[in-house]
């Protein structure tokens, strides 16, 4: 399936993005509880790396959220993919203002951002490449992109221990002994 077309008749994501661009607050909050499961599995592993036990990550991405919500008029794309980088760009900047903030750093740090940025992208290749292999092409990557947030999707109904272990073994990349010292 892709971004523009949707067998359940609900509008699809480009959708929403091009009725968002033309002010449709409706459709613009519907655009970002797509994303939903998918930014706060992305949050849970860098809030888990640096920020354990001093935040929810569901409080990460309503942070994310309304950042997106305010600041929407700087998104300068108009597909899936290029919302999607765009959001984990807000959420790497939230994690890294909050990161300063209980860590006790007050400066901004750019080598921060782009260190989170980096971390979040990685996260978010290795949900994607759990699906899809080792697809190069464009399509293939979007396609992946998509098959990611779909995988989140899934992850979220499970019951938390299990998505506890894939998380910790497949994103955080822990041994099996870590994953069980964790949990």
């Amino acid at each position: 399936m892709t971004a523009d077309a949707n067998s359940k008749g609900a509008p699809t994501p480009n959708q929403l993005i091009r009725a968002a661009r033309a002010g449709d607050s409706t459709a613009l909050g519907a655009l970002l509880e797509l994303y939903r499961a998918y930014l706060r599995l992305l949050a849970r592993v860098e809030v888990g790396r640096r920020l354990q036990g001093k935040l929810d990550a569901s409080d990460l991405v309503q942070d994310t959220f309304a950042e997106a919500y305010r600041n929407f008029r700087l998104f300068r794309g108009d597909q899936e993919p290029q919302f999607v980088q765009w959001l984990r760009q807000i959420l790497a900047a939230r994690a890294a203002n909050l990161v300063r903030h209980y860590l006790g750093t007050r400066a901004r740090d750019v080598r921060l951002e782009q260190d989170l940025n980096a971390s979040l992208d990685h996260s978010a290749r290795l949900l994607g490449a759990e699906l899809a292999g080792s697809l190069t092409s464009p399509s293939h990557a979007a396609s992946r992109r998509e098959q990611a947030v779909v995988l989140a999707e899934a992850l979220e109904r499970l019951p938390p221990d299990y998505r506890d272990v894939i998380v910790l073994r497949n994103l955080e990349e822990l041994t099996f002994p870590e994953v069980a010292r964790r949990l």
